[in-house]
């Protein structure tokens, strides 16, 4: 049987010859591995490169409960913190002059009055300015406006005319009782006055308020008076 040569052996430093299907693929592959790293590197190079996210700023909310404090007390409006009864007699008494003003006449009347006098503090004129609250301590300051008399009125069942005389040639004056009645009222707001209806009003206000302040959460509580 006869043989055929053998094949030679390739040279030092060559490549064995290759089917043209296998190389035609080892060469794809290669292509998509460098196409894929290449696209590996650059997305990590992306994110390496670009610029962090900036984190959101620090917001701290500051409570600041003077609104409603004022409110609060505002609703109060004319806190009537005194009332006085007072009795007053008026003695009153108009002179005539008659008769070519030779003679003197007299038109008198003497009126018992009873009245009430209601003294406090009108919250309404209460000024942002007039309440601060100390954010730290929790501490309000509140400076009310001065207290004064809010009402007076005469006591209508209690109030009568004790005496009324007129002269036998003087002129009876029918305004007479109407003047001595607006002196009552005048003179019931004097005695109450006097008698410090204004400092009791000024001492139940600034309890009532900060009782008021106090019911709102606010342990700490001083209550001052406009001048």
């Amino acid at each position: 049987m006869t043989e055929g040569p053998l094949p030679e052996a390739p040279a030092h430093g060559q490549h064995a010859p290759q089917a043209p299907g296998c190389a035609g693929s080892l060469g794809g592959i290669a292509v998509a591995v460098a196409v894929l790293a290449a696209v590996g590197i650059g997305l990590v190079v992306g994110r390496c490169t670009s610029a962090p996210a900036a984190s959101p700023a620090a917001v701290t909310s500051v409570e600041r409960p003077t609104r409603s404090v004022i409110t609060a007390v505002r609703d109060l409006s004319k806190l009537e913190s005194a009332e006085y009864h007072v009795e007053r007699v008026i003695d009153l008494t108009e002179k005539q002059k008659i008769v070519f003003d030779l003679v003197e006449a007299e038109d008198a009347i003497l009126l018992v009055a009873a009245g009430d006098v209601t003294a406090g503090v009108d919250l309404q004129k209460l000024r942002p300015e007039d309440v601060s609250v100390e954010q730290k301590t929790g501490r309000v300051v509140i400076r009310l406006p001065p207290p004064e008399i809010l009402g007076h009125r005469l006591d209508n069942q209690r109030t009568y005319v004790h005496t009324r005389k007129t002269d036998l040639l003087a002129r009876r004056n029918e305004a007479l009782e109407t003047e001595a009645r607006r002196r009552a009222e005048q003179s019931v707001v004097e005695a109450a006055t006097e008698a410090g209806i204004l400092k009791r009003a000024r001492t139940n206000a600034a309890k009532t308020v900060e009782s008021l302040v106090r019911s709102l959460g606010h342990q700490k509580v001083e209550v001052q008076f406009r001048e």
